[in-house]
């Protein structure tokens, strides 16, 4: 379409929607969730990417590190010390939980936006972060200013924000489903167990032995258990939406899957006869939604159906146990449970449709 107005001499309305494009960068361009951004905003039409920074890959071309981009005429990366900050108008990072906290506190006051997709900004107590993450947050202050990005109850939030602090995959599986029964009082915040599976991806594309093939073929495993960080993460979320505390139980196991995650809770019913109030609070809830899909009724959700896609599918079941039910919900977790996010909160913090360059489907088969 550019090409085609160029060449007609429509150069008024060339200018016009060059003008509207915004330039983005992404930190940490190298890892899984860095590619995945420059994946998605290929089918964006308001964002260019205009600057690629790896701190190991640096000077490298793009399509050396990943080859799926070589075509695309990406820009070389560099390191976030060499991107002109002014000339951006968002910036994704997508670094190691720790770093992330330093280089925003730096690009900050340069940059209108910036869509972080580390824990570093998400735990609003300074010291609950030093105790999950064992390390110090250095800057309280902004901690202060950033908005959790849970997008489908952060849209008002999110408008014209500066610093948005991107949700954990597990966090926006689990809230997503149960934010809503737990608005309607129609469950119990006292008892949450919280069985997880996500693929591999989950871990970053750091070397590890314990991620190489022949140590994750054929197996499966639980990782994090009673301690997993996303947790605090969750219970911080359903205190702000009930004004209860509570204390999630939170097992993540890990399989041998790319991309993809599943979260199951067994909830319990505030009353015995509510059961089939739950469908219709999480019908009512997304009836608008663009992202999430409450599945027909005995339909489970796969993680297969979402593959690459933005989507989010859930489904609420009868448990044979009487005064309980099962949630389902599934993402995948590279996309709405986390670069994909980061587009949708950008979208909404700008006014846009929020749906903008992520109507896509998932990968089938």
């Amino acid at each position: 379409m550019f090409q085609a107005l160029r060449e007609t001499g429509a150069l008024f309305l060339w200018n016009e929607i060059m003008s509207n494009i915004k330039k983005a960068a992404i930190l940490g361009a190298s890892g899984y969730t860095g590619v995945e951004v420059i994946r998605l905003l290929q089918h964006h039409p308001k964002l260019e990417i205009s600057a690629l920074t790896g701190h190991s890959r640096a000077g490298e071309r793009a399509g050396d590190v990943f080859a799926n981009t070589a075509h695309l005429g990406l820009p070389d990366l560099q390191d976030w010390q060499e991107v002109n900050w002014p000339d951006i108008d968002v910036a994704f990072a997508c670094l190691p939980h720790g770093a992330s906290q330093e280089t925003i506190a730096e690009i900050l006051p340069h940059v209108p936006t910036v869509v972080d997709l580390s824990a570093d900004f998400r735990l609003r107590d300074p010291e609950l972060y030093s105790k999950v993450y064992g390390r110090p947050h250095n800057f309280p202050d902004i901690l202060e200013e950033a908005v959790y990005g849970l997008s489908e109850w952060a849209r008002e939030s999110l408008r014209e924000a500066k610093l948005i602090a991107c949700p954990g995959c597990f966090p926006t599986c689990t809230l997503l489903p149960l934010l809503p029964l737990l608005k309607d009082e129609l469950i119990e915040t006292s008892s949450l167990p919280i069985s997880a599976i996500t693929g591999v991806t989950g871990a970053g594309r750091k070397a590890s032995l314990g991620l190489t093939y022949t140590e994750l073929a054929e197996g499966a495993h639980a990782y994090g258990v009673g301690s997993h960080r996303h947790a605090p993460e969750i219970d911080q979320i359903i205190e702000r939406v009930t004004g209860q505390k509570t204390n999630v139980s939170l097992t993540p196991h890990l399989v041998p899957m790319n991309r993809g995650m599943i979260t199951t809770t067994v909830v319990k019913l505030k009353e015995p006869n509510t059961y089939n109030e739950l469908r219709e609070s999480l019908k009512a809830t997304y009836q608008d939604s663009k992202f999430i899909t409450v599945l027909p009724e005995g339909d489970i959700p796969q993680t297969r159906h979402v593959r690459g896609s933005n989507r989010c599918h859930m489904n609420v079941f009868r448990d044979r146990t009487a005064g309980t039910a099962i949630v389902i919900a599934v993402i995948d977790n590279l996309t709405k449970g986390s670069s994909g996010q980061a587009i949708q909160n950008y979208n909404l913090s700008q006014g846009w449709e929020e749906n903008l360059g992520l109507d896509i489907i998932g990968f089938f088969p």
